[in-house]
């Protein structure tokens, strides 16, 4: 079953983690210097907000697929859609090992489907794909 998946850029990571701990009801399930995550249930969301010195707002959306199946069915997807894609089969990034496709929306945002294998000790570094519009400020998950 997949899970929806936001991420925030955020100009204050404290005062937003204290937002969304209200707003969600619970704690993070991952918390850093510099990103938080929640795993909600209800609804089935996976919302992080990452620390941003330049803007804030929308970062991406995507899909968190629980199998590598899952996460090649949305690929196949896309592909047969003729959308440009951008593979990342080993990516490191927010805390995370993982297995990343990503496109953009006709109106550029990024949309990012994946896999994860694992947690890292380290946020991580993404690469942009060729001829995409960078994110400001964005260390990975562009």
């Amino acid at each position: 079953m997949k899970r929806f998946h936001v991420n925030v850029a955020v100009t204050d990571l404290s005062q937003s983690t204290d937002f969304y701990r209200t707003l969600f009801g619970k704690d993070p399930d991952v918390l850093k210097a510099d990103y938080a995550k929640w795993m909600l249930e209800d609804p089935r969301v996976n919302f992080a907000i990452s620390q941003s010195r330049h803007s804030a707002g929308i970062n991406h959306i995507g899909f968190q697929a629980d199998t590598m199946d899952e996460l090649g069915e949305i690929q196949q997807r896309l592909r047969s859609a003729g959308e440009q894609t951008f593979d990342q089969p080993d990516a490191e990034c927010c805390y995370a090992k993982s297995s990343k496709t990503w496109v953009r929306d006709p109106d550029a945002v990024a949309w990012e489907t994946f896999v994860t294998h694992g947690e890292i000790t380290h946020y991580g570094e993404d690469v942009e794909p060729a001829g995409a519009k960078p994110q400001q400020g964005s260390r990975c998950c562009a």
